[in-house]
C-alpha cells in the first residue's frame, strides 16, 4: 500500500491543491485511491450543510468514498490554528485515534494521501496533560513527506526549516512541490534554483501562478 504525508511550508500555500494532484496522478496506477485530512479547521455552508472545503476536494480527487468519520476524524468550526479552534469547541485531538482512522483507510485503498494541517509543527492539541502537533502526528504515521513550498518572500528560509525538522524526526522528504503562490515576487526563479540545490528530495512540479486551473489538470511527477 503506497501513502504519502503532504505538508506545507506554512498555512495558505497550496497543500489541498497538490494532495489533489498526487491523488489524480496515483490513480494512473491504482484504483483506489483515497484523500485524507485527519484535522480540519474552518467549515462554511455548503449545500446547505457546514462543510469544509478543503475535506471536499479531497474527496472529490479520490476514487473511493468512505465514511466522514475516518476521512476527516476532526472537523472544527473556527477557522484557526487546530488547538485553538479544537479548544474553543471543547474537543481533544488524539493522534492515535487519527492513526487508528488511518489504519481502517488502509483496508480500503490501494494508495492514501494524508494532508496535514497547516505547517509542520503547528499545534493539534495543547493542555497541561499532553501535547502534540502534526509533526507528530506525521510521526505516528511514519510515512514519507512531501513539502509544499509556497514560493513567495521568505520561502527559503521556511522551507530549509521545514526539511530540517522534517529529517531530525527520521522522516524521509520523499518530494517537494514549488507553488508559485506570489505573481509579483521578484527573483522565483533563484529562489526555485535555490531550493533544487538545498533541499534533499526530487523536485516533483513547479507550477506557476494559475489559480484557476483545476487540481487534476496539473502535472506532478510521482516519488
Amino acid at each position: 500500500m503506497t501513502a504519502f504525508f503532504v505538508t506545507g511550508t506554512d498555512t495558505g500555500v497550496g497543500k489541498t491543491r497538490v494532495s489533489c494532484a498526487l491523488l489524480h496522478a496515483l490513480q494512473r496506477r491504482y484504483a483506489r485511491v483515497i484523500g485524507m485530512k485527519p484535522v480540519a479547521a474552518g467549515t462554511e455552508l455548503i449545500d446547505g450543510r457546514w462543510a469544509n472545503e478543503d475535506v471536499l476536494a479531497l474527496r472529490a480527487a479520490s476514487s473511493v468514498q468512505v465514511p466522514a468519520l475516518y476521512d476527516n476524524p476532526y472537523l472544527l468550526n473556527q477557522p484557526s490554528s487546530p488547538h485553538i479552534a479544537a479548544r474553543a469547541e471543547g474537543v481533544d485531538i488524539d493522534i492515535e485515534h487519527i492513526a487508528a482512522c488511518f489504519h481502517a483507510l488502509r483496508q480500503q485503498a490501494q494508495a492514501v494521501v494524508v494532508e496535514g494541517a497547516g505547517g509542520f509543527i503547528v499545534p493539534l492539541l495543547e493542555s497541561n496533560a499532553r501535547s502534540s502537533t502534526s509533526a507528530d502526528l506525521a510521526v505516528l504515521l511514519h510515512l514519507p513527506v512531501i513539502l509544499v513550498v509556497g514560493v513567495r518572500l521568505g520561502c527559503l528560509n521556511h522551507a530549509l526549516l521545514t526539511q530540517e525538522a522534517i529529517l531530525a524526526r527520521g522522516l524521509t522528504l520523499a518530494g517537494w512541490v514549488a507553488n508559485r503562490i506570489d505573481p509579483s515576487m521578484i527573483g522565483q526563479d533563484a529562489n526555485v534554483d535555490t531550493l533544487r540545490q538545498r533541499l534533499q528530495a526530487p523536485l516533483l512540479a513547479d507550477w506557476g501562478w494559475a489559480p484557476q486551473v483545476d487540481a487534476a489538470r496539473l502535472t506532478i511527477d510521482l516519488p
